[in-house]
């Protein structure tokens, strides 16, 4: 029987960088001592991208009709992908994103029947798949309506960093409105518990970033700050959570003032991206905070311009991998701990300690 985590994998676009960073990943030394990863994709348009990655030449792979089939210490394919479908590097095409869609609902399914643990998910273009019929902003918005999760929380992981989305995929003229005390509070409090059992955080310290320059400079820049953000922050600093802020993020970041917390929530997608990015380029992990399932994928997107020309960096990728096992790991023994919490007994009393 298999004991290690299994690791369903979604091919993400066929003419992106997704398989060569699959690829690259799985070729890395003592992953399969930690994992069993199963691919679901094309064994065609696999082969295909290994010939092109020198390192792979010795990854054996193992193709099974079913995630219950897969080898513990080897790379599991799974052919989800018609045969007519071919990979055309760097272009983006229609069988691409129809390639992806049915590779994301393949796992997905799996994931559902717990046929796998985790799901790591490849980079698919957005727009591409808009035109193919997928009616999300992404996998976010995806896995939140496949759940019935009332929310989640995108959030960007590093070994230093960790930055939640208030805002996920949305224009940036409709963010402020959009901004209202109830989802930020939902956004603070599903970070708190991620932080908590997902990343294993006892008492986590969370910042909240401002939506307007210099905190709106007492109602100047705008009035978010004083209206919406500061009352929530101060509702739940009253209710126990240890939450602090608005801090203006352009100086946030650049204090060391920052690296005292263990989490920090954005109000929209780049205010979190960029300094999350600059901060941890090769090994940033997209993770989704709030479901009943793990998820992870690299912070990258598909890249199209260096596609099939061995250039993509798989380190991301390969966080993602590690940090979804991390995370089923750490929920697995947070999970346990809350239902058999440590009883002490005495005369004439029972005291239970969680």
């Amino acid at each position: 029987m298999n004991s290690k985590i299994v690791v369903g994998i979604s091919q993400g676009d066929s003419n992106g960088v997704g398989y060569e960073i699959i690829i690259k990943a799985l070729a890395s030394q003592g992953l399969l001592e930690i994992c069993t990863p199963v691919v679901y994709g094309s064994s065609k348009i696999f082969g295909f991208y290994k010939k092109g990655i020198p390192e792979a030449e010795s990854l054996t792979t193992n193709l099974v009709s079913g995630a219950a089939e897969a080898h513990p210490k080897r790379v599991n394919l799974i052919n989800v992908i018609p045969d007519t479908y071919l990979a055309d590097p760097g272009n983006d095409t229609p069988e691409g994103a129809k390639a992806a869609i049915l590779s994301l609902e393949a796992s997905v399914k799996d994931l559902k029947a717990g046929l796998i643990d985790v799901l790591v998910t490849a980079p698919f273009n957005k727009s591409s798949v808009s035109r193919e019929g997928f009616a999300f902003p992404g996998h976010t918005e995806y896995l939140t309506n496949e759940f019935g999760s009332s929310g989640s929380l995108m959030m960007m992981v590093s070994e230093e960093l960790k930055i939640g989305l208030v805002t996920n995929h949305l224009p940036i003229d409709e963010v402020p409105a959009a901004i209202t005390g109830e989802l930020i509070e939902s956004k603070i409090m599903l970070m708190s518990e991620s932080l908590k059992r997902d990343f294993a955080v006892d008492r986590p310290k969370i910042a909240v970033l401002s939506l307007n320059p210099h905190s709106g400079d007492n109602g100047l820049l705008g009035k978010e700050e004083k209206e919406i953000i500061k009352p929530v922050i101060e509702k739940m600093f009253a209710a126990g959570e240890l939450v602090f802020g608005p801090f203006s993020s352009d100086g946030f970041f650049a204090s060391a003032y920052s690296k005292g917390f263990d989490g920090v929530l954005a109000m929209y997608h780049d205010q979190g991206l960029i300094p999350f990015k600059l901060t941890d380029r090769e090994r940033g992990v997209n993770y989704t905070a709030g479901l009943p399932v793990v998820r992870c994928s690299p912070d990258h997107g598909t890249a199209f311009d260096i596609a099939g020309k061995g250039k993509a960096g798989h380190l991301s990728m390969l966080a993602s991998i590690y940090t979804a096992c991390d995370v089923f790991k750490n929920r697995k023994s947070y999970d346990q701990l809350r239902a058999n919490p440590l009883r002490i007994e005495v005369p004439g009393t029972v005291r239970e300690f969680d």
